[in-house]
């Protein structure tokens, strides 16, 4: 695959928000032309791809006309019209990773069935069709609280989940077909991050802790390298290298774990694509995960995963109550911190609680990076012009 590295070779990534343009600004290295597909014209990574084009990830014939356009085919995010890009595959368009394992991750239901075939430690689950089923099952007394609902298809970012935690939560219950998991006590929720490439070449990054901002349902903090034993390491690593052996799969695998209050080491779910995990890997580890993923697609030899520093990453967020033409504070006040390294998205419009950006504080000791992420976060905020009324 080396000699496609050429002023020709054309990329296409599918959806546009920062991950793509995150992965473009490395492409851009190595003079690669790169095309995204994304209804908004606005999106993050239209401004600095070769080629925007319009049009619609889940839309049959936006994603198989896009397809046609590129040498090489990824995505953002895993929610794409999957009929679309099997029938590009048949047609041998390189599609990496492969649909098939796409397909499989898309679908909550399939993805447990997997660990629990190939006899990966995961919560105990049952899958049922619809929300009138899950309400029988508690009634048969199937379903015991407490529980968690996760939505077999279309949950992104937090979305598509519900905790229940007794009887006063079920107006909770989310409608469609669903992944019903006995409800863990969880001390810690960690991530590996690991690549291949088709020759076979397994890499994972340092295991991170993540902190969730319950409100939000999103990553408040990640820690990097995480606080946790080694034998912990050596699990999380290890079952994300068979993961993604097993899946006999070419890119970067996101995997999400719990630590139960055993210090077991339990797989949540994946993601086959640059993770909001890895963001810090641009500054404190030496191949950032936006390469990584390009040397796997490539199938280059893998990059170092040596971590430079310890490092803090903290999502930057819409304030609540504001939504409009974005407005930053607090920028200038966080850059003369020693360390701290701001990404913004390029979002036009903040939401509450949108994703605008990222902040990575580097430190030589953890507790320095701590303490200034801390600080970061209550300078940075994301407002609007025009205040929601």
């Amino acid at each position: 695959m080396e000699r496609n590295i050429t002023s020709d070779l054309k990329l296409g990534i599918i959806a546009g928000g920062q991950l793509a343009k995150m992965l473009i600004q490395e492409a851009s290295k190595w003079d690669i032309i790169t095309y995204v597909l994304d209804n908004d014209a606005n999106c993050p990574a239209a401004s600095i791809s070769s080629h925007y084009i319009k049009g619609s990830n889940h839309d049959f014939d936006s994603v198989y006309q896009f397809g046609k356009l590129v040498d090489i085919l990824t995505f953002e995010m895993e929610d794409i019209n999957i009929d679309a890009l099997k029938k590009l595959k048949s047609e041998g368009c390189n599609i990496i990773p492969d649909p098939d394992i796409l397909e499989l991750i898309q679908d909550k239901g399939l993805q447990k069935e997997f660990y629990k075939t190939s006899g990966i430690p995961t919560s105990a689950f049952n899958i049922y069709e619809s929300e009138s089923a899950i309400i029988n099952g508690i009634a048969q007394g199937e379903i015991n609280f407490p529980f968690v609902q996760k939505l077999r298809k279309g949950g992104y970012d937090g979305r598509g989940v519900a905790v229940i935690n007794d009887v006063s939560d079920l107006k909770k219950i989310l409608p469609g077909a669903s992944v019903i998991e006995d409800k863990i006590e969880i001390t810690k929720e960690i991530a590996v991050i690991v690549a291949r490439n088709q020759k076979g070449e397994i890499k994972c990054y340092p295991v991170v802790e993540m902190l969730f901002d319950e409100k939000a349902n999103l990553v408040d903090k990640l820690i990097c390298p995480a606080s946790i034993t080694a034998e912990q390491t050596q699990k999380a690593i290890n079952f994300a290298s068979e993961i993604i052996e097993l899946l006999n799969m070419q890119g970067l695998l996101a995997v999400e774990f719990f630590i139960d209050s055993k210090g077991d080491v339990i797989v949540n779910e994946v993601a086959p694509r640059p993770h909001n995990s890895g963001h810090h890997t641009i500054e404190s580890i030496i191949t950032s995960q936006f390469e990584q993923h390009l040397r796997a697609i490539l199938n280059l030899p893998l990059g170092s995963v040596q971590l430079i520093l310890p490092s803090v990453m903290i999502n930057i967020l819409g304030e609540e109550g504001h939504e409009g033409p974005v407005l930053y504070e607090g920028l200038s006040e966080s850059m003369a911190i020693d360390g701290v390294k701001i990404h913004l998205y390029g979002k036009k419009i903040t939401k509450p609680y949108r994703k605008m950006g990222h902040v990575t504080v580097l430190s030589s000791h953890i507790e320095d990076a701590l303490k200034n992420a801390d600080t970061v976060k209550q300078l940075i905020k994301v407002k609007s012009w025009t205040k929601k009324q």
